[in-house]
This record gives structure tokens, C-alpha cells and sequence, in this order.
């Protein structure tokens, strides 16, 4: 049964709009260097995803917890707005103070980002926040949850 609130399926559906997800935060070991099954792609499938993602409008950042003098390959540089790492900013994940950051840098609510990573306690830290969790654990997986959230096409 709907709240109150949204009785009427067009409150619903501005709501809807309101919330929609237009920040993809990913973490770099296990999430952005899983190459999943198909070892003959360039480059790592969320990778892709998040240059697709980018394409549309959605801001891309890295939640990593590496030490601060850590970036992301030279050739990544145009994918992610934002790259955030815990030896930069002097706390790690799951600490909330590092989703706040990064959402912060992004130029969001935490409510507007989707964080993904491989850690299932990091994922309830970013949940802590407000923002929508992916637990990664296969990257079909992952990118087909990422093509529902993001209503975008992410793969072939």
C-alpha cells in the first residue's frame, strides 16, 4: 500500500524524479580492476560503464581507501570527476565522513549517488549516508543493477 503521500500515481512518479541517481562512486581494487569473464576487453566492463555513465550527464568519481600519493591510471583521468582517496583526506571507509567528501566533491546529496564496491561493510557504510549501495560481486551483476539505476545502457 502507498503512503499517503503518494496516492496518486503522478506524486509518485515527480518523487521518482526527484531521487534519480546521477552520481556513480566506484571503488578501484575489486570493483574497477575486476575484468569479469571476457579477459579479450581493452579495458575492465565498469570501467566502461562509468565512461558511458559519464557520457550521459551522471558525474563518476573513485572511492579508494589507498594512501593519499595513489592515482588512478594516467588514462582513467577523463572518466572520473572526482577521485577521493582515504590517505588524502585522513579517514577510510566505512567511516561516513568519506562518503560525505566524496558526494560533497561531486556536487550532490549523497541520496542522488551509488556507491559500488566489493566490501559488503563499506557497501552499509555508504547505505549509512543515504546513498544507493551495490554490493559488487560479478560484474554482470553489478552493471546490470548500475543499468537500473542509472536507467541507462551500460553494456552490449
Amino acid at each position: 500500500m502507498l503512503e499517503p503521500r503518494w496516492r496518486s500515481a503522478l506524486a509518485y512518479q515527480d518523487h521518482l524524479k526527484e531521487v534519480v541517481v546521477r552520481g556513480l562512486v566506484l571503488d578501484f581494487g575489486g570493483v574497477l580492476t575486476d575484468l569479469g569473464d571476457d579477459f579479450a576487453n581493452p579495458e575492465p566492463p565498469l570501467l566502461t560503464a562509468a565512461r558511458t555513465a559519464k557520457r550521459h550527464g551522471v558525474r563518476t568519481a573513485i572511492l579508494s581507501n589507498a594512501d593519499g600519493v595513489w592515482a588512478p591510471p594516467i588514462a582513467w583521468q577523463d572518466v572520473f570527476d572526482v577521485v577521493v582517496t582515504s590517505g588524502e583526506v585522513g579517514f577510510a571507509k566505512p567511516d561516513r565522513r568519506i562518503y560525505l567528501v566524496v558526494a560533497e566533491r561531486l556536487g550532490l546529496e549523497p541520496s542522488h549517488c551509488v556507491f559500488v564496491d566489493d566490501l559488503a561493510v563499506n557497501v552499509r557504510g555508504a547505505a549509512a549516508v543515504g546513498m544507493v549501495g551495490v554490493h559488487h560481486r560479478s560484474v554482470n551483476a553489478t552493471v546490470e543493477e548500475l543499468e537500473v539505476l542509472l536507467d541507462l545502457q551500460l553494456q552490449d
